[in-house]
């Protein structure tokens, strides 16, 4: 894995299109904290795990004050068709040329890293970003199944 960003890191601020047809940034989410995971593709199976996860547990972590964002290499049309299969309750980015993914440190180095790049896959890395836009906690591997409840026990 990639050395990417540690808790008590400012968030590198992101500009990206979302599901919904907005473009999204961090200074929309100053002021509360953000969920924002990284994650490999669209309808694959333990991608669509952990979104699910993080959908059936988005009430409970807005009660605690945050956000969801996810954050992926494929376009808005297939997020699109991804957050309308599973119910996805909160919008995911499409982060094409994998910006976003390079200014939080989950695109890969080495090997790894130019051959995420050519088929445009990010690292599976989940940031809490606090209020002031800082990041407060990282979950370098999460348990797909059972990611909101990791989530929520940091929150």
């Amino acid at each position: 894995m990639g050395v990417h960003l540690r808790p008590g890191d400012p968030a590198p601020d992101f500009a990206a299109p979302a599901t919904g047809g907005s473009v999204l940034r961090l200074a929309d989410f100053r002021g509360r904290k953000l969920v924002l995971y990284f994650y490999p593709m669209d309808n694959t199976p333990g991608c669509t795990r952990q979104a699910c996860s993080l959908r059936d547990a988005n009430a409970a972590i807005a009660a605690r004050g945050a956000a969801i964002l996810g954050v992926s290499a494929q376009d808005t049309e297939s997020h699109q068709r991804f957050t309308e299969k599973f119910g996805l309750t909160f919008p995911l980015l499409a982060d094409t040329d994998l910006t976003v993914a390079r200014a939080y440190g989950v695109a890969g180095s080495g090997l790894g890293g130019l051959l995420r790049s050519v088929v445009k896959v990010s690292q599976r890395v989940t940031f809490i970003i606090d209020e002031k836009g800082y990041i407060s906690h990282v979950i370098d591997d999460p348990d797909c199944p059972d990611h909101g409840e990791e989530v929520l026990a940091v929150l």
